[in-house]
């Protein structure tokens, strides 16, 4: 079973990790591309800010082994 991790700014994030969530702070589209680029391997969904997922475009087409999920403004 694959875990979920969570992408964007930290004050939006920082709850997720008493679900469980591998969260990773991205407070500008360069910081979210890094991110995204060092999911771990088990990972099957990542929620998205609005912010993460505008710089990542392409790239969440990239893994289809991860499902992207962006949150409401």
């Amino acid at each position: 079973m694959g875990r979920a991790a969570v992408i964007g700014q930290e004050l939006r994030i920082q709850g997720f990790t008493l679900a469980g969530a591998v969260t990773f702070a991205a407070e500008d589209q360069d910081e979210a591309r890094a991110a995204w680029r060092s999911l771990p391997p088990d990972i099957a969904v990542v929620i998205l800010t609005p912010d993460a997922a505008a710089g990542l475009g392409e790239q969440l087409r990239q893994r289809r082994d991860v499902l992207p999920v962006v949150m409401r403004g």
